[in-house]
């Protein structure tokens, strides 16, 4: 039988970002088998080649140039080191873009029409282009031509007021996610609203300018406490580790440690109770259905946290799940990393690196039974593929693509 080839095996991606919100898409577009050409400044590249420590070791325990950060969102591409900045790179680049399915560029807003590089000026010469623009507020509004960084779109679009411990408890306060969310959820979005776009060139022939803003996707996020907001007129509080809607769901402290409870409808509770020994909690009525458990919440709480405090985490989570109630613990990133789950999903992987011999990665969520992702290559060094993809792409001899070559490796 044949093999299939990958979902987007020959679609072509000119990946004009950097950081993570950009990168983030343009590496789930590549590991989806669409080939992504990333542009970067010669000499310096993606910002994120120098946000370390920590950076790759080599086999010898010597540090790469190559940051985690970096590392860590750009596998599966093709690195070409042009200054769009010079009419002539920017001339370069547009001779890529004409022979490209997408472009996806996260300059402020307006940044590359300069460059003969906006959507504009290059869908005249390529019709067919999807042309994604990711930026902090979106193309127009009155905070469009502000720069937009995760750390302050979480703050602004609410996320952060709902984040953290409840107020007069120690530690309150509004808090942000332990990773760069909102960059993250608008890089998934970003994909998403690419493959769409992909779907609809199919039927017209015509390609589409995409406008994806950190400060929406953020909002979209809220999911559930927006309409909490909406539909009574009461904004949400910080609820600490506890859900606005259902209890028992949050963070118990146990004898050695802590564990997550996450009783989701009225039979885990009444499964919930019988296993701390309080089955007389499911018969009350101010905590027999969800809705009084939660008006009733500060008065059950403390009586749930008392008995938990007693037992070892362990002891918990055995009987609860003996029972059907879900829980878990709370892991450490080594501890997430070790975990028998975990390692029997392959969800780290190492892939062949010419400065470490091998670097590690995290591996796609996406299973697809027949066409399956595939890691082709590990995040490429500054400008390594600037020959090939000129003389591929732009037809140059070897001779002109070596004048285009970072240093050491014309």
């Amino acid at each position: 039988m044949t093999e299939r080839a990958s979902p987007l095996a020959g679609i072509r991606v000119l990946d004009l970002t950097r950081v993570l919100a950009g990168p983030w898409c343009t590496q789930n577009l590549a590991d989806l088998g669409a080939e992504v050409i990333k542009i970067e400044r010669p000499g310096s590249g993606d910002d994120t080649r120098s946000w370390g420590p920590p950076f790759l070791k080599d086999a010898e325990g010597r540090e790469t140039s190559e940051a985690a950060y970096y590392l860590s969102v750009n596998r599966n591409k093709r690195s070409v080191a042009l200054d769009i900045s010079t009419p002539e790179g920017a001339a370069l680049v547009r001779q890529l873009a004409a022979q490209c399915d997408i472009l996806i560029e996260n300059f402020k807003v307006g940044g590359l029409a300069k460059y003969g590089l906006d959507y504009a000026s290059l869908k005249t010469v390529n019709p067919r282009l999807i042309y994604c623009s990711i930026t902090g507020f979106g193309q127009f509004g009155p905070y469009a031509h502000r720069p937009g960084y995760d750390f302050m779109i979480q703050g602004l679009g609410g996320f952060m007021s709902i984040t953290g411990e409840r107020d007069g408890l120690p530690g309150a306060g509004p808090q942000k996610a332990g990773v760069a969310v909102a960059d993250i959820l608008t890089g998934m979005y970003a994909t998403v609203g690419i493959l769409a776009a992909l779907q609809e060139r199919h039927r017209s022939g015509l390609g589409q300018h995409l406008d994806i803003a950190l400060l929406d996707s953020v909002v979209a996020m809220l999911g559930n406490q927006a309409l909490n907001y909406l539909t009574s007129g009461v904004a949400p509080r910080r609820a600490g580790n506890a859900h606005q809607n259902i209890v028992p769901y949050q963070v118990f402290a146990a004898s050695d440690g802590h564990l997550i409870v996450a009783v989701g409808n009225d039979g885990q509770f009444r499964a919930y109770c019988g296993v701390i020994e309080a089955p007389h909690l499911a018969d009350d009525p101010d905590y027999a259905t969800n809705s009084n458990r939660v008006i009733h919440r500060d008065r059950l709480v403390p009586i749930l946290a008392e008995i938990m405090a007693k037992k070892p985490r362990d002891y918990w989570l055995e009987r609860l799940e003996a029972v059907g109630v879900p829980c878990g613990p709370i892991n450490t990133i080594d501890q997430t990393f070790n975990d028998p789950q975990v390692q029997a999903r392959g969800l780290r992987l190492d892939l062949p690196h010419p400065l470490a011999g091998t670097v590690p990665s995290v591996a796609s969520p996406l299973r697809l039974s027949e066409t399956p992702v595939r890691y082709r290559n590990a995040p490429p060094l500054l400008g390594q593929d600037t020959e090939a993809v000129l003389r591929e792409y732009l037809g140059m001899s070897e001779e002109e693509a070596r004048r285009y070559a970072p240093a050491g490796r014309g």
